[in-house]
């Protein structure tokens, strides 16, 4: 656990994720090494990365912020309906069919990746206005696919807000900034329904393990601020094409995820 933190607190502040793509199948083989109840395991999973993600996206936030990378309006105006796609979401979260979502999750985050490495950053971006019913789909398809994923939405929502003429950047910012409300409402979801369900899972409140999150905080938080800090280090067109190449791993791992349900 302690040495998956480091990557996990690293990426979540160089790309403004949550850290859940890394967090999730790791807590899964943890979790699964260690006997917890097979029915309820990937809930755990998903569950516990939703709690890691609030404290780790909240340095990250505040990181960026300092740096003048976060577009609060937006994570106002659009966050509100990300967050009601995350309720929706953990709702049907405990009985969702996944093998579909995962396909879809694959394929559109394969896209984006190649959006990532072909577009090159503008010198001057120009932030196009979001209509309501922009931000209505959006806000409900992201908040949607990140509850059962335990992921902080990022990963979507960097591309959409840099599509939307936001800098690499200042895309990063809003997304972490996004993606601390996915995860606190996510977080909130899942402890309710593994209450509800009456999981009664080893040292942990509802679907949060206590030891997991407590190893992992320290170690995100940390690293967290570092990979915030160097994401404003680097120059932006090597960003959107290291963001680029990300995506397209990440992409890989679902597919192959995909094939073996």
């Amino acid at each position: 656990m302690a040495l998956t933190a480091i990557p996990v607190g690293f990426v979540a502040g160089l790309f403004g994720i949550g850290g859940g793509l890394i967090t999730v199948p790791f807590l899964y083989y943890i979790f699964g090494s260690l006997g917890v109840d097979q029915q309820f395991i990937m809930h755990l999973a998903v569950g516990t990365s939703f709690a890691i993600i609030v404290p780790t996206s909240t340095v990250s936030v505040l990181t960026h912020h300092k740096l003048k990378a976060v577009d609060f309006e937006i994570v106002k105006n659009y966050g509100l309906f990300v967050v009601i796609g995350v309720i929706i979401g953990t709702i049907f979260a405990a009985s969702l069919k996944t093998k579909s979502l995962l396909l879809f999750f694959s394929i559109m985050i394969f896209f984006f990746g190649i959006y990532f490495l072909l577009s090159k950053e503008k010198e001057q971006n120009i932030i196009s206005h979001m209509k309501l019913y922009i931000k209505v789909i959006f806000g409900l398809v992201v908040g949607f696919i990140s509850a059962p994923m335990g992921i902080g939405g990022a990963i979507m929502n960097v591309p959409i807000l840099k599509f939307f003429g936001y800098s690499i950047n200042k895309a990063i910012g809003s997304s972490a900034a996004i993606g601390f409300l996915i995860a606190l409402f996510g977080a909130l979801g899942f402890l309710l329904s593994g209450n509800y369900l009456k999981s009664s899972l080893p040292l942990s409140i509802g679907f949060i393990n206590i030891p997991a999150f407590l190893i992992f905080i320290p170690i995100t938080t940390f690293m967290a601020r570092i990979g915030a800090k160097t994401v404003h280090s680097i120059d932006k067109n090597k960003i959107s094409k290291f963001f680029g190449i990300f995506l397209l791993v990440v992409s890989f791992k679902f597919f192959y995820e995909y094939l073996k349900l």
